[in-house]
């Protein structure tokens, strides 16, 4: 009896089991990463048009609640999620009137 090929079938199959474990997942960012020094430059005040320039197109706008912005940065590491941050800003009249979160601790 020829035991070779059972020899090789098996060393196949540890093969892969202990290859399937060195499987590479990168972190994978979502939203908008948003810095200490853009949220610096945050001021109460600012118009719409400032607010974009400075920190891009919010992740969410209310339909129904369009003065209301929302930024929001995920970040997953290894297939978990280890980062959730939203960043909120309020608008009244066109300018920026509240803000609350903060997503620079992001980074």
């Amino acid at each position: 009896m020829n035991l070779l090929p059972i020899r090789t079938l098996i060393a196949g199959v540890i093969a892969i089991i202990a290859l399937s474990a060195c499987v590479y997942r990168m972190d994978i960012e979502q939203g908008n990463r948003i810095d200490a020094t853009q949220m610096q430059q945050l001021e109460i005040g600012m118009t719409k048009k400032q607010v974009e320039f400075l920190l891009g197109t919010p992740a969410v706008i209310d339909l129904y609640k369009p003065d209301l912005w929302h930024y929001v940065f995920f970040l997953r590491k290894d297939g978990d999620q280890i980062d959730n941050k939203v960043l909120t800003l309020a608008f009244e009249n066109g300018l920026l009137a509240q803000i609350d979160g903060d997503l620079s601790s992001a980074d």
